[in-house]
């Protein structure tokens, strides 16, 4: 630790982190979904283990360096150790179907509430594209729940843009042509 402040380390996810990283999907669940989130903790355990090492999955965490180490992206912990993870991030490559180009999907990022929160979910975000960059991806796609003011802003931070809107209906909204919205031209 240097002057007091947690320093963070961002390394691959392990077997061991399962149970954590399944805490912070559900989580990511219900800021998603609210009442119909699927809360299921063996279920995201699941999903989450067949990804880990899996060639074109990116699925790392950050973990505070406790003890005399010294914190980083180069996954040195020096003479500390590690604590449990405190932030998670998942990409998974994908190819387009027409083009033929590599992108990468961005399926989860989530940090817990610790001080220096914002700092962890930068750090991963930052580890996430270097990983992007080195698989050679063409670009990156990610989804985020409109109220999620948090993630939008470190999506912007970091140069995404929204390009699609994705729209629900619910059995019991307005029916057809009515609200006195314009029809799609």
């Amino acid at each position: 630790m240097t002057d007091g402040t947690a320093e963070f380390l961002i390394r691959p996810a392990r077997e061991s982190d399962l149970d954590v990283i399944a805490g912070f999907e559900i989580a990511i669940a219900r800021a998603s979904f609210g009442d119909e989130a699927i809360e299921d903790a063996a279920l995201h355990r699941k999903r989450v283990a067949a990804a880990l090492g899996k060639p074109g999955e990116v699925t790392l965490v950050a973990v505070a360096v406790t003890g005399d180490g010294e914190g980083g992206l180069g996954g040195q912990a020096g003479g500390g150790g590690e604590g449990a993870p405190v932030g998670w991030a998942w990409l998974s490559g994908r190819t387009n179907s027409l083009t033929g180009a590599r992108y990468g999907n961005f399926r989860s990022l989530a940090t817990a509430d610790v001080p220096g929160r914002g700092t962890v979910g930068e750090l991963l975000m930052a580890a996430v594209m270097q990983a992007a960059a080195k698989a050679g991806y063409t670009h990156l796609t990610g989804k985020t729940h409109a109220r999620n003011l948090g993630m939008r802003a470190l999506y912007r931070k970091f140069g995404f843009e929204a390009t699609h809107l994705t729209m629900e209906w619910r059995p019991g909204a307005l029916a057809a042509g009515e609200g006195g919205g314009e029809a799609a031209r």
